[in-house]
């Protein structure tokens, strides 16, 4: 059963329940007041609510203590639909852009606007037409029913839609966070709170260090440029000043300098500022937006809970008669390849150990920082250095893996799309893509627009090769969080408050907050998700997904 849920202009809201036919069968008109105990009520019969948007309709309903336990978020399917091959011949695919595309980008829009594809080009849609859930609802059930594969779609929109439900939840429940904790550790590492938010004591010391060595009494080390101007002044060659590129340089200034970089990262990011802005009541709340990024992986539109950094995870304390079990799985992405492939010799080597190890062990090359190296150059496409070098033995040793993703790359050097495991496609390049790939097709193209046109390729190419794979672990762990939550909710009384609850995801990473009492069987719970959503996504393949799991009291000591 499904029940829709419809917000009238009146402020009221229209429930319409649906058949397992997804026929209408009753309609309720229901005050702004009475929607919570409707949904309360009705929650008990297991419906799956339709509703526009979850971070829209669950909010309130958190807030008065209503859990629901399935739902279908219409902005979050319409986005996917619109975009999969698999249903690129259905009308809700061919008709013209209107407001449900409008829906979709403004859930997106804190993580686009923070640039999600990053250096790809992608078309924007364009709005609108009105509103009205259950025909939209009627267009998402027809397009994946006459999908190619509608089996794959409906576990990816419910997969979704029950990520929503947890951002939403993590939002609402915190993760534990001692704020005198916090102070602690940028005390000992920044040196007392400054007034007025000025720099602590021990930046101003490093820059007063960085000017002295760098004979540059006015040089503010926060401005990019002068800081640029004064490394060349002092005779080092360097194009920026980004870690990665001082870190080869030479010169007394580089120790002072990669400090001062780490602590004004610290003391901005994860400062008193962010402290006063982002906890409260002994909680952080993540601001998750779900398939914020393009391949479906979440972001967050402020608090940069995917970027906690190590030395600031003290303050995640459990409550007192309380534990944090913090999961993580091992090498997730080599693993979902091992499973899109059908790697048999991959899969065995990754069965029961780390699968590195076994590369290294298996001859293919001599280190477990070269194995790692060699993967992750693979999926992501490098051409340059040892993860060039390593690749073709990594292709001899697990050739339908290595080729897996090279034709996703050949596909996306073409413009062609590619999808995830469960359907998640690629976008398109954008116009001014396909305009540079045309020029340089056009009779007296130029040496150098042919050039361009190669680099641009080989980009697209990356983006794909890497999207295949990528976009297909945030299913996995879509699916992992999904199933865990649903166990976790029977283990306890079904309440944030008094059982055991997710309190963070960061990609292949969770968290929960447990009474210190179920902490073993939450323990059990988050291996049997782990296998269960393996099983979803890959069937009777023998793949495995083994985790890290720790029962805690500090973030810090997970790992």
């Amino acid at each position: 059963m499904h029940i829709v849920l419809d917000r009238r202009p009146d402020g009221g809201v229209t429930a319409t329940v649906l058949d397992a036919a997804a026929e209408p069968v009753e309609t309720a008109e229901l005050g702004a007041s009475d929607l919570i105990e409707f949904v309360r009520a009705r929650e008990g019969e297991h419906p799956r609510w339709v509703w526009s948007s979850t971070s829209r309709w669950y909010p309130a309903l958190l807030a008065a203590g209503v859990r629901v336990q399935r739902c279908v978020d219409l902005a979050l399917a319409h986005r996917i639909l619109r975009a999969s091959l698999l249903t690129a011949d259905s009308d809700l695919a061919r008709e013209p852009a209107g407001v449900w595309d409008d829906i979709a980008r403004l859930v997106a829009a804190p993580a686009m606007e923070s640039g999600a594809p990053a250096l790809f080009d992608v078309d924007e849609p364009a709005p609108s037409v009105p509103l009205d859930p259950v025909r939209e609802f009627e267009a998402q059930q027809a397009a994946v029913k006459g999908a190619s594969r509608p089996g794959a779609l409906r576990l990816l929109v419910a997969a979704e839609s029950a990520g929503a439900l947890v951002a939403e939840e993590i939002r609402f429940a915190g993760m534990p966070w001692r704020a005198e904790v916090h102070d602690r550790v940028l005390t000992e590492a920044l040196g007392p709170r400054a007034p007025d938010g000025r720099h602590p004591a021990r930046l101003e010391a490093l820059a007063a260090q960085i000017r002295e060595m760098l004979n540059a009494p006015g040089l503010n080390p926060d401005s990019q440029q002068e800081l640029l101007a004064a490394l060349r002044r002092a005779g080092l060659d360097v194009s920026s000043t980004r870690k990665w590129e001082l870190r080869d340089v030479e010169h007394p200034v580089i120790a002072p300098l990669l400090e001062y970089k780490n602590l004004y990262r610290l003391f901005t990011a994860n400062g008193w500022a962010w402290l006063e802005t982002w906890v409260h009541d002994g909680r952080f709340r993540p601001d998750y937006v779900v398939g914020g990024v393009v391949t479906g992986r979440w972001a967050t539109s402020g608090g940069g809970a995917l970027q906690l950094p190590k030395n600031i995870r003290r303050a995640v304390v459990a409550d007192p008669g309380w534990k944090l079990v913090v999961a993580d799985a091992a090498q997730l992405e080599p693993r979902v390849l091992t499973g899109l492939a059908g790697d048999q010799a991959m899969a065995d080597a990754g069965r029961g150990r780390d699968l590195y190890d076994s590369v290294v062990a298996a001859g293919v090359v001599a280190s477990r920082h070269e194995a790692k190296v060699a993967m992750l150059g693979a999926m992501y496409g490098a051409t340059t250095g040892d993860s060039a070098r390593l690749k073709p033995r990594l292709g001899r040793a697990f050739p339908k893996a290595i080729a897996l993703v090279d034709a996703a790359a050949q596909q996306g050097e073409r413009s062609d799309q590619v999808m995830s495991r469960l359907g998640r496609t690629s976008p398109r390049p954008g116009g001014s893509w396909r305009e540079v790939q045309e020029r340089a097709s056009q009779p007296g193209a130029s040496a150098a627009d042919e050039r361009r046109a190669r680099s641009q390729a080989r980009d697209w190419g990356r983006f794909t090769r890497n999207f295949v794979v990528q976009a297909s672990a945030a299913e996995w762990a879509l699916c992992w969080m999904a199933e865990l939550r649903l166990r976790l909710a029977e283990l306890g009384d079904g309440s944030l408050e008094n059982g055991p609850h997710l309190v963070f995801f960061l990609h292949d990473e969770i968290m929960v907050h447990t009474p210190e009492h179920l902490a073993p069987q939450v323990e059990r719970l988050v291996r049997e998700a782990a296998a269960q959503a393996g099983r979803l996504l890959f069937g009777t393949f023998p793949v495995d997904f083994p985790l890290q799991v720790a029962t805690v009291d500090t973030y810090a000591d997970a790992k």
